[in-house]
């Protein structure tokens, strides 16, 4: 019987690798060639019109393209997308996190800084003072989330805008952990007042 299964195994991978003769018409391409160039000229005449409409307000539900025109249009992603992190919170409003350090240490990346401290209720023994993931590090493995035992950490925030002009915009603090999108992050730079001339 296994020998048989082997046989069989063996045939059809010899025919998977057997490919179709081609025939002399198809041996030109140039049947495949015009085909290519009709459908490119299709979609390029296509879409300039679209977008020419669309400019005086015409056809405005049918898209000019299959870009999506970010940051106008967002792609729809799945919940489970691991997104930028959060930190959940207990009904007093104080993180759920016991500051245990075991999303620090199973990190590969290194990128989330851990201090404990005290907590005022006898029966959770600690809590973060800071707590500070970097942003440039992070590799979004999810691993934080899943070594945690008291399910405080969480990539579900849906919010994939994670630029910004320095590495110290890149950090995310506690009260942005805690209230994720509460600060501007990715904020252009200022440039300061502009000098009057004497």
């Amino acid at each position: 019987m296994a020998k048989d299964l082997s046989t069989i195994f063996l045939t059809r991978i010899r025919h998977a690798k057997r490919h179709r003769e081609l025939t002399w018409w198809e041996q030109l391409y140039l049947r495949e060639i015009a085909r290519g160039l009709w459908l490119t000229s299709w979609h390029f005449w296509r879409n300039l019109f679209l977008h020419m409409a669309h400019r005086v307000g015409l056809f405005r539900g049918t898209p000019a393209s299959v870009t999506i025109q970010y940051p106008d249009q967002m792609r729809p992603t799945s919940p489970r997308l691991r997104t930028r992190h959060r930190l959940t919170q207990r009904e007093d409003g104080s993180p759920r996190c016991v500051a245990c350090m075991l999303c620090e240490t199973v990190c590969p990346a290194r990128c989330i800084y851990i201090t404990p401290k005290e907590h005022p209720d006898p029966n959770i023994e600690k809590l973060p003072a800071s707590f500070d993931i970097d942003l440039g590090k992070c590799v979004y493995c999810g691993y934080c989330v899943e070594v945690c035992p008291e399910d405080a950490i969480r990539m579900d925030t849906q919010i994939h805008d994670i630029a910004a002009f320095s590495r110290e915009e890149m950090m995310l603090h506690l009260p942005e952990l805690l209230n994720p999108g509460s600060t501007s992050q990715g904020a252009a730079p200022s440039a300061g007042p502009i000098p009057q001339n004497a």
